[in-house]
């Protein structure tokens, strides 16, 4: 008979229309409110975001304080950093092109402040802009040495006889090329099940695999879990496992060599996307030359037994 296992961090309490705990991005599906910001969130968010947002950003932080000092350069008079145009627009523009030349300290020298106002205004313009791209070549550093999981996961997990045993599978693999070391996965099922009190609380259980720790991760991973007499799910009839209200929880830790540490990364699967009777086609073969070849698009791709 399966072993309950104690709350890992979820949460016991649930209910009918629960989704699921880890979304695929292998962030928690959890909606933060009343939450306050602070510098230090700004920070991990700014390094975890994807490129093309952290660049938008500072594209937009960028237009943003040039902007303000254009319009301060505007109100004040732009006679004191070049000749005026007549009209606003265009003073704004030769404004917005000396914040620009300022905030980056380039300073081509066909404008210069004149006075003591405008010099004040330029030099501390100056010293946002010295401390701005200080803090952006802090996030690009945090960026590039902040430790990421290269593993992929298959799409789909699936349900078929294996070594004449029932067995649930899912497949892994890296996205880069460089030696993981001693990869292992601990794997947590969760079932939401309606009380005698007529209330849904979460059940956690262990899944035992028939390995959870290898050497090295050079091509794929098959995790597997052999449904015997000990598994939560030997109760259940096959086609029965899709109606579920469950969640696969997974953890994989390794030691990363480009990083020199530890990195973990977390998924899980939804027993409704249960793909029954089916089996992952092969995703590496041998070349002429007796070379492994890994194809990276077959990771997820399953046929019928």
């Amino acid at each position: 008979m399966a072993k309950k296992i104690k709350d890992p961090g979820i949460g016991l309490s649930s209910d009918k229309l629960a989704k699921r705990f880890i979304n695929k991005d292998g962030s928690f599906n959890i909606k933060h409110i009343n939450r306050k910001t602070s510098i230090s969130r700004s920070y991990n968010y700014l390094i975890s975001i994807s490129w093309a947002r952290f660049f938008l950003w500072v594209l937009l932080g960028y237009i943003l304080i040039n902007a303000i000092f254009a319009i301060i350069y505007t109100v004040l008079g732009v006679s004191a950093i070049t000749v005026p145009t007549g009209t606003w627009y265009r003073d704004f523009l030769k404004a917005f092109f000396f914040s620009a030349q300022t905030v980056t300290t380039v300073g081509y020298g066909a404008m210069s402040p004149k006075g003591v106002l405008f010099g004040v205004i330029s030099s501390f313009e100056a010293l946002i802009g010295l401390l701005s791209f200080s803090f952006i070549t802090g996030l690009l550093y945090g960026r590039f040495s902040k430790p990421k999981s290269s593993i992929r996961f298959s799409d789909v997990m699936v349900l078929r006889k294996h070594k004449e045993m029932d067995s649930l599978m899912f497949r892994l693999m890296s996205r880069s090329t460089h030696v993981m070391i001693k990869p292992r996965v601990e794997v947590t099922l969760s079932l939401s099940k309606l009380s005698e009190s007529k209330q849904y609380t979460n059940h956690f259980y262990n899944l035992e695999l028939e390995r959870n720790e290898i050497t090295y991760l050079p091509t794929t991973w098959t995790i597997v879990h052999p449904i015997t007499p000990t598994s939560p799910l030997v109760t259940f009839d096959r086609n029965e496992l899709s109606s579920l209200n469950g969640e696969v929880l997974i953890l994989i830790s390794y030691y990363d060599e480009s990083f020199a540490q530890e990195v973990h990364q977390i998924h899980s699967y939804m027993l409704k996307n249960l793909k029954i009777d089916e089996t992952f086609v092969p995703s590496f073969y041998y070349d002429d030359d007796g070379v492994t070849v890994l194809d990276h698009d077959k990771l997820s791709e399953t046929r019928s037994l």
